[in-house]
């Protein structure tokens, strides 16, 4: 069952407006007005003497008041009178598919790729998915990996892309490519990819031509480069800013805009954390108008939890994104319920002190902040989406998908609201059901904290597939700051990593009195202790507890978090189908075996540096360090 059912008859409400096929039928009247004074599809829903009225400069501005109606509908909250106008906070709002031309999904737990790439397109699953995500307002999808192969900018792939297109058109969305930067060699034959060579750049033009021929409201390119091993213009001795300049002038005629992810990191730097400010921060004012930097919100890479990234404060003469991952990396795959809503808002609403107090990662990003900055407002979201039957792999991993789609068209609505409406649209309204679910969902994000890495911990993740616990992890020939070790620290004297003015200096890329605040251990908050400072075993919390101590209950707290998810949801048996009661409950039981599983380890192995005793008033380790040493798991089949 979906979040969203809709009717599959269009709408003709004696205007001739045809809305998209499967746009449900809401008790008001569709009235299209190009004088109307609302921007990027917006819409009106308003009570007249004439009745109730949805009206809209676009087609698409019409679909989704449509959508919100039935949403209101669905929820109660279309009692009259109505007089509701909404504009999106973003005007781009984007989700990034890490398909393969394999079918395979880099960090996909769903299974196959929906494109079916090399067979018969799936015309009704791809409709299926476009009016999901019309129905809470994305407007675009990447539809291959950041992690580009130049093939995909081949003819070939280019007629099938359009054909995707086509499909999704009627549903105001948008296709975007990524693309890699080699691909004038490795595809078009040159002798170099080097963007200032005249050729290099011609190739890209006639490239964009190509493609703006098969697709003429193509979105843009996203870009990963020298990252991961993956071309780029520093291969050249170019800047990130040549690169990214040399594209966006190829799509500038065609109103296509470059996504340059500002994802980067080397062994040279002493910090991952301060790579991507030191690479790009420098550049500020020298991209085109029709760039974005997109940032994933913590300076990491996607972690349970980070400090924002300090990115998004310095850079007032260039257009930003925020990157946020819907699929589960780090939070358990498709096995563990985590919401991940109160992470997302938890980025945006930082305050980055940039323009003073108020200077939000969404005051930014929106345009708010530097005005005179943004020609365009985006926002982008991993997806969690392959071909399972519930689209997600776990029923409760569509609220995520659900909601990066509300925020990115509504920033200020709250995690919690979001949270009701999913689940009164999915299961039910009954209050018996709306009220412990809701529960469940808004800590569980919080809970998945506490039973992997609390307080500041980060990255001590198993190598490769980020799933299970392996804070030992060493890998002979490996970079240091893909292991466990370069992030923790342990040793006996304490663990987390220095990243105040006497270590990294990490601190001093926020700014005031963020800075200051993080640099001093009495006033950090305690949610990213350890990952700002290198702490004593015996250094006093706020609750009183050692930081041992405190280590071992918020461990303890997490896994008793999640077992009252499992009694909860053993009361919610009424209220839900047995087919979706069952398969929740089976995801719920791994989740409580895997957090036993990541304290025991965590716990055990921080305890052979710390030296001290673990709580009597906690539970227990059950299996010994060397047996969850020796643990390797085989997830290829996730792909």
């Amino acid at each position: 069952m979906l979040a969203i059912v809709s009717c599959s008859k269009p709408i003709d409400n004696g205007n001739a407006l045809w809305l998209p096929e499967g746009t449900p039928e809401v008790n008001a009247e569709v009235v299209l007005d190009e004088g109307l004074d609302l921007k990027n599809d917006g819409f009106i829903i308003r009570d007249t003497p004439d009745g109730r009225k949805i009206m809209a400069r676009t087609v698409t501005g019409a679909m989704y008041g449509t959508y919100a109606l039935q949403r209101m509908e669905r929820t109660g909250k279309a009692e009259g009178p109505l007089d509701l106008r909404e504009e999106p906070s973003f005007e781009r709002r984007i989700l990034n598919h890490w398909d393969n031309l394999d079918n395979t999904v880099e960090r996909g737990y769903a299974g196959w790729s929906i494109w079916h790439w090399g067979e018969p397109v799936p015309v009704d699953l791809i409709k299926e998915y476009a009016r999901l995500n019309a129905s809470v307002g994305i407007n675009g999808s990447v539809l291959n990996n950041v992690n580009a192969t130049p093939e995909i900018l081949s003819t070939e792939k280019l007629e099938r892309v359009a054909e995707i297109a086509d499909i999704m058109r009627p549903y105001g969305i948008r296709v975007y490519l990524s693309v890699n930067f080699s691909s004038p060699a490795a595809l078009g034959g040159l002798a170099t990819s080097d963007p200032l060579v005249p050729e290099v750049a011609e190739w890209w033009k006639d490239k964009a031509a190509e493609i703006y021929g098969l697709i003429p409201d193509f979105g843009g390119f996203l870009v990963k480069a020298n990252s991961e091993g993956l071309p780029g213009p520093q291969d050249f001795g170019r800047t990130h800013a040549d690169g990214a300049n040399m594209l966006a002038d190829a799509l500038r005629p065609y109103d296509g805009i470059v996504m340059w992810r500002a994802f980067v990191y080397s062994p040279k730097s002493s910090d991952r954390a301060c790579q991507a400010y030191d690479e790009f921060a420098p550049l500020d004012g020298q991209f085109r108008d029709n760039v974005i930097i997109q940032i994933k919100n913590g300076p990491v890479d996607f972690q349970p939890r980070e400090p924002f990234s300090p990115l998004f404060g310095h850079m007032p003469n260039t257009q930003m994104m925020a990157e946020l991952q819907i699929t589960q990396e780090y939070l358990g795959f498709s096995n563990h319920l985590v919401y991940l809503l109160p992470l997302f808002k938890e980025c945006l609403d930082s305050d980055t002190y940039c323009k003073g107090p108020g200077s939000t990662i969404a005051a930014i990003t929106t345009g708010k902040t530097y005005p005179d900055a943004y020609r365009t407002t985006a926002i982008a979201g991993v997806a969690n989406i392959g071909r399972d039957e519930n689209w997600c792999g776990h029923h409760f991993a569509q609220s995520s998908w659900y909601g990066f789609g509300r925020m990115a068209w509504d920033c200020s609505l709250s995690s919690e609201e979001i949270a009701r409406e999913w689940i009164m649209q999915t299961f039910t309204s009954d209050p018996g059901f709306v009220g412990p679910v809701l529960e469940m969902m808004m800590s569980s994000r919080e809970a998945a904290v506490d039973y992997m890495m609390p307080l500041g911990l980060h990255h001590i993740f198993a190598w490769g597939h980020h799933y299970g616990p392996e804070p030992w992890c060493e890998i002979p020939g490996a970079r240091a700051d893909w292991l466990p070790k370069y992030y923790h620290k342990a040793d006996a004297a304490g663990v987390g990593f220095d990243r105040t003015r006497s270590g990294s200096g990490n601190v001093d890329q926020y700014h005031e009195p963020l800075a200051s605040i993080y640099n001093d251990i009495s006033t950090c908050p305690e949610e990213l202790l350890l990952w700002f400072h290198h702490t004593p075993w015996d250094h006093t919390m706020s609750s009183g507890r050692t930081l041992w101590d405190e280590l071992c209950h918020r461990y303890d707290r997490g896994i008793r978090t999640v077992q009252s998810y499992i009694c909860t949801w053993e009361e919610m048996r009424p209220f839900v189908d047995r087919k979706r009661w069952e398969e929740v409950k089976a995801k719920l039981e791994i989740q409580e075996s895997d957090s036993r599983w990541w304290r025991d380890a965590c716990v055990q192995y921080f305890q052979e540096f710390s030296g001290m005793e673990i709580p009597s008033d906690v539970s227990q380790p059950e299996r010994p360090l060397e047996e969850l040493k020796k643990i390797k798991l085989d997830m290829t089949h996730h792909n």
